[in-house]
């Protein structure tokens, strides 16, 4: 998050479209939560799980289209400057590796730390 908000609140940027990113944080989890819930009540097949993770990379690739997509408006005045955009991808990084670090963590199919 350090990441986003610098792109978002130096001086030399002062533009807070890039904290729409945020909310790509929150959204991109929630279809692998539901459908984990839901798959382990129906034992027929994988289809609710095969669109949660679709719906999962829509909106991590959207958090990274979002930045470049705002920089690269009219070359001429830009939503966003470049800066912020690489900052802004350099936080999605971080944010994404903890969310998979989360989701690698509490896996509780064959993990070890589920044997508690």
């Amino acid at each position: 998050m350090t990441f986003v908000i610098l792109g978002c609140a130096l001086p030399a940027y002062k533009v807070w479209w890039p904290f729409l990113v945020v909310l790509f944080y929150i959204l991109s989890p929630l279809p692998t939560l539901i459908a984990r819930r839901y798959s382990e009540n129906a034992t027929s097949n994988n289809q609710y799980m095969e669109l949660a993770i679709f719906l999962t990379m829509g909106c991590v690739i959207s958090s990274f289209a979002l930045p470049i997509v705002l920089s690269r408006s009219p070359e001429s005045n830009p939503t966003i400057k470049p800066g912020a955009c690489y900052l802004t991808i350099a936080g999605n990084f971080v944010m994404y590796s903890t969310i998979l670090g989360f989701f690698l963590a509490f896996d509780h199919d064959e993990s070890e730390y589920s044997m508690w």
